[in-house]
Parts: structure tokens; C-alpha cells; sequence
């Protein structure tokens, strides 16, 4: 290794990630390789625990579930539930099941305690209700903004309450996982789900033509619901409509819709959190780095644009992106030319790196890792420099 590369490397802390950026931004992105591995859920909590003691953050938001984050969000606030039952249906993806996610909840409540309400923590979660073998059914987001505009608005709605159900119709029918692989299983190009799509465009219409009128009568947090729940039901009918596609184009098509999904709710907790201070992002590398985004999925391979890289466009200097690697593994250890391999011989356990040193340092260009199996990726010595910070962990 050479001094130059030595030189771009700091020992891992909030302050040495935070001093590598630019400006100060009003999104900080944090990006980990794989999921599931609590060091890098460690590293998260410890980073948003500076944030919060010294820079003025007051919110996180999570690759979680956006409406079951509702839960975990009142509970941190108010205490809302037991701590148990808020891990089993707060998160999705299974996030739940972590220590690092279950001690990151119970930190935000106990600093809470001691806070006036508002400058309490707020926990957001920015991924639509997806899981990898499907997506959930409409019918929780499109009934709440229904309710929500029933009760406040003197009028009659374009869509009632009956007519709504009627159309959804059985719940299991829009999560059927085999629509993964089979479009003809998928409910989202029916009439029924054509006319729900058009239902849930009206009502989020509604909630914009209406929004001074719903402020002064309602609260403005009772508005944010019904906000998010629109636009996840009209993500989510976007999605299911998707599933339906018979195109080849269909897989990449699908990727690119949850991200888009992502980019509208980070969008939307940066905007509701403006007031308050900046909100730390978390979720893996490819839903925040600026650069396209691929994998192989269903024996393709696909490429599309991140949430981070849309967020970049609407927020410019306002978004930062810090990306996260390891060196070993278990049995797995990285090659000694490739990126992972060279940073391995820093002298710190964790380390934060500024990427343009880094990259000047180069002489050759490292290889890029070849993962020894599916469940992470390696970072691209070719896009370092799009990231604002790289955080290393030689072991983990």
C-alpha cells in the first residue's frame, strides 16, 4: 500500500465522515454492501448518534417498509406499543429480527424522553410495502387517504367506500407470490385495478386541490399520513400493473419503480423534516449511490437509477452519499488487487476515506471485487469518486 493511499484514510467516526463532505447536506445517504450484518447496523447507529449530538440531525429514515415504519415512528416518539410487538411489524424485509435495529429504536425513545415534542427523533421507513417474492395489495394505503378525505372534506367523493372494495376485491389475489415470475398471475392490469389506479390519482389529487383547508381543519402530521398513504397506494397499483407487463423489459421495469417509490418518500421526509434539520438514509449501496445501479435477476441483467441518484437531481448539493465495504468475511477474503484486497491493509479496523484522494492515489487501478457469492456487492474502483466518503471495515 502506498503513503497516498494511507494519507486519504482516517480512523472511522461521525466527525471524519462528516468532514469529508462538501456542504452540509439536507439528505445524508449511508449505504451498506449486504444486508444483515450488524456491524455495518453498528456503525449506522453510532454515525446517527453524532449526527444527532452534534449536527443537528432529528430524523433516519430506513429501506424499511414506509406505512409499517408508522409504528416503529410512534413508538420512538411517545412510546407507543411494546418494543417486541414494534420490531415484529414495524420493519419489513424481516429488519426487525436485528439487534442493531431493535437497539437503534430503543436509543431514539430513550432520548426522547427527555426532549420536548418538537425536537423528538422521528423514524421513517422509505421503501414501498415490497418484498422480493411480491408486493402488498392496495387496499391499506387507498381505504386510509379514502377515510382521511371522507372526514375532512364536505363533498362527495369522485369513489366511495363500497365501490373502492368492490374493486379490490380479494387482498390474497394482489399478493400471490407466484406474479413474480408469472405475469398472467398478477391482478394488475384487470379492469378492476385500471379503475382503482385511476381512484387513487383522483384521491391524491384531492389531498393537493385541498391541502389549506385540510391543514387548518386537521393537523399538519394527519396530512402527512394520508399524503404518504396516496402515494404509496398509487405506487403500488404503479407496481402491480408492472407485475402484469408480459414485455422482456418487465424485471428492469419493476427495479426501477421501487426506487422511484424510494426517491418520492425520501423526497417527501426531506420536505416534512425541513424545519427540524437533516435526515439520515440508510439501505444498501445500490438504492443510494449516484451512479446507474445493476444486478443479475432472473437470469438477466438489469440497470437502473437508484433512489440516491434521483434524489441527487431534485436536491443537488443537498444530498450526500457516504458508501460502505469490508475486506474479510468468514472464509471469504478479498484478493489482494482488487479494491477490498488493497484497503485491507489499513491499520484500522474501520476506516473513512476521502474518494477523490483515494482515487488519485491509484497506480494501477484496482480490480473490482468478484463476490464469492450473491449476497453483496463489491464497490466499482470506476465510481468511487461519485461517493462523498467511503467507509471500509476490514473484518466483519
Amino acid at each position: 500500500m502506498t503513503a497516498a493511499i494511507r494519507a486519504a484514510a482516517r480512523p472511522f467516526s461521525g466527525e471524519a465522515l462528516t468532514s469529508l463532505l462538501s456542504s452540509a447536506p439536507r439528505l445524508l445517504g449511508l449505504g451498506e454492501p449486504t444486508h444483515g450484518v450488524e456491524a455495518f447496523l453498528d456503525l449506522r447507529n453510532e454515525l446517527f448518534r453524532h449526527l444527532v449530538e452534534h449536527e443537528g440531525y432529528r430524523s433516519i429514515a430506513l429501506e424499511s417498509d414506509c406505512v409499517a415504519a408508522l409504528a416503529a415512528d410512534a413508538y420512538v416518539i411517545d412510546g407507543t406499543g411494546r418494543l417486541d410487538e414494534v420490531m415484529d411489524r414495524g420493519f419489513s424485509h424481516e429488519f426487525g429480527t436485528f439487534a442493531g435495529n431493535r437497539e437503534l429504536l430503543r436509543w431514539m425513545r430513550a432520548y426522547n424522553e427527555r426532549r420536548p415534542a418538537p425536537d423528538r427523533l422521528r423514524f421513517y421507513g422509505f421503501d414501498g410495502p415490497l418484498e422480493t417474492a411480491g408486493a402488498a395489495g392496495p387496499r391499506q394505503a387507498l381505504t386510509a387517504v379514502h377515510g382521511y378525505l371522507a372526514t375532512h372534506l364536505d363533498l362527495d367523493l369522485p369513489w366511495s367506500a363500497e365501490r373502492l372494495d368492490a374493486l379490490l376485491g380479494e387482498d390474497a389475489a394482489w399478493t400471490d407470490p407466484a406474479a413474480m415470475r408469472d405475469p398472467a398471475r398478477s391482478v394488475g392490469r384487470t379492469p378492476e385495478a385500471k379503475e382503482l389506479r385511476l381512484a387513487a390519482d383522483d384521491l391524491l389529487a384531492l389531498l393537493t386541490a385541498h391541502a389549506p383547508h385540510l391543514t387548518a381543519v386537521g393537523s399538519p402530521e394527519d396530512l402527512w399520513r394520508a399524503a404518504l398513504h396516496a402515494r404509496t397506494a398509487v405506487g403500488l397499483l404503479r407496481y402491480h400493473a408492472a407485475l402484469a407487463d408480459t414485455a422482456p423489459t418487465r424485471l428492469g421495469t419493476l427495479v426501477a419503480l421501487r426506487d422511484t417509490m424510494m426517491a418520492d418518500n425520501l423526497e417527501a421526509i426531506v420536505r416534512h423534516e425541513a424545519r427540524r434539520g437533516p435526515t439520515l438514509a440508510f439501505a444498501h449501496n445500490a438504492h443510494l449511490q449516484r451512479h446507474r445501479s445493476g444486478m443479475r435477476f432472473g437470469g438477466q441483467q438489469l440497470a437502473w437509477w437508484s433512489a440516491g441518484a434521483i434524489a441527487a437531481t431534485r436536491l443537488g448539493d443537498g444530498y450526500a452519499f457516504a458508501a460502505t465495504t469490508f475486506g474479510t468475511r468468514g472464509s471469504d477474503v478479498p484478493d489482494p488487487g482488487c479494491l477490498e484486497g488493497v484497503l485491507a491493509a489499513l491499520p484500522d479496523a474501520r476506516s473513512v476515506l476521502d474518494p477523490n484522494r483515494l482515487v488519485a492515489a491509484f497506480d494501477p487501478e484496482p480490480a473490482a471485487r468478484v463476490p464469492a457469492d450473491h449476497t453483496y456487492f463489491g464497490l466499482d474502483p470506476a465510481t468511487l469518486d461519485r461517493a462523498d466518503a467511503i467507509v471500509f471495515l476490514k473484518e466483519v
